[in-house]
């Protein structure tokens, strides 16, 4: 039992024989008098007690180099960019619990107006080490790794896109830092839509959005225009999960292009930022795995289109399939605007994590107007 456990216990004892003396009007004896007297003093023992844990759990953040256990040396030398883990002073790693006992893990940096990324399927904190460095010059940065991803909590349940989205709200609520920015990220998109879905935006100052489809599911009764305007990239849920997993599909059932673009490595800031994740990071497939059916059953539109009332910026690029549905986004959220990225800027499925400086500028750029 913990020192303040025990505390609360001694309290909860002493005032039960307090309540006890009143009701039967006996005088104490001198032992117990003396111990009525000490309630005083246990009570503000609690209080500070209650106030170092407060304090304790704000302060938990530790440098990400000593949660990892060891530096490490980035593959490829960038200016502008660590070299070291080391070199990123600022980057450390937190966690807290959501309201259905889950620890949830997240990384920060910076100093400044809160920027919060949620990272898609299968991604986590460390993947971001690069647009982190660069943002946190300016902005208090976050990652936050959804459960069952990055270095969270391995559950099998609240494997929904809606508890995400409530985690999300958990962690806004846990920094207390008032309005937010928010970037989601290929699913975190769909995360921050949930969000949206459940308790509004009160909370957002600005939102920007990266390459999600909008319905990854393809209704068998949409024309090819409302498949495209959606982003449908499946005839068949099942396949897409298996077909993620390795097994053989087409592109008829399951559209494959940000697999393939991930293939395509010849960024050396992707290099970098994906070599630093594999090295720490161990996700278990099993449980990504569950989150993914719910994933792709969901559409979207019914939510931007009624409930994204604050300014928006939506990025993707000419190596994306999602081209159309990101104009259909910006063109129903009034006052969004859209970035399409060229092939030779990188504009694919991972264009923030491949040209991190333009994506960061752009995204500043968007973040202070």
């Amino acid at each position: 039992m913990s020192s303040f456990a025990c505390l609360s216990s001694i309290w909860t004892t002493l005032s039960v024989a307090k309540r006890q003396s009143h009701s039967t009007l006996v005088r104490l004896p001198p032992a117990f008098e003396e111990t009525r007297k000490m309630t005083g003093t246990i009570s503000r023992i609690l209080l500070a007690a209650s106030g170092l844990m407060l304090t304790v759990a704000v302060a938990s953040a530790e440098p990400a180099i000593e949660v990892l256990g060891r530096d490490f040396t980035f593959p490829n030398k960038i200016d502008g960019l660590p070299g070291k883990l080391s070199e990123f002073k600022g980057l450390k790693i937190n966690h807290f619990t959501t309201n259905d006992g889950v620890r949830l893990a997240y990384w920060e940096a910076g100093e400044g107006r809160p920027l919060i990324f949620v990272p898609g399927w299968s991604a986590n904190g460390a993947e971001f080490v690069n647009l982190m460095f660069l943002l946190s010059r300016t902005y208090h940065v976050y990652v936050l790794d959804p459960r069952n991803q990055g270095l969270s909590e391995n559950v099998e349940h609240g494997t929904r896109i809606a508890r995400f989205g409530a985690d999300l709200k958990g962690f806004i609520d846990h920094l207390g830092v008032g309005k937010v920015d928010l970037c989601g990220w290929s699913m975190g998109a769909s995360v921050i839509w949930s969000y949206i879905d459940l308790f509004g935006t009160d909370a957002i100052r600005k939102a920007a959005f990266i390459d999600e489809p909008i319905s990854i599911y393809t209704h068998a009764d949409w024309s090819e225009r409302q498949r495209l305007e959606a982003g449908g990239m499946t005839t068949s849920i099942e396949r897409m999960v298996a077909a993620f997993n390795g097994a053989p599909t087409n592109d008829q059932t399951v559209d494959m292009n940000a697999m393939h673009r991930y293939m395509e490595s010849s960024s050396l800031a992707f290099q970098n930022s994906e070599a630093f994740s594999r090295e720490f990071i161990k996700s278990d497939p099993k449980f990504m795995n569950l989150v993914l059916f719910d994933h792709a059953s969901n559409d979207w539109r019914d939510v931007i289109s009624h409930k994204i009332d604050v300014p928006t910026a939506i990025f993707t690029g000419e190596n994306s399939n999602n081209v159309a549905s990101q104009r259909w986004m910006q063109s129903v959220i009034p006052g969004s605007e859209l970035h399409v990225y060229s092939k030779a800027e990188q504009g694919d499925h991972f264009l923030a994590f491949k040209n991190p400086t333009k994506f960061t500028n752009d995204l500043s750029s968007f973040l202070d107007r």
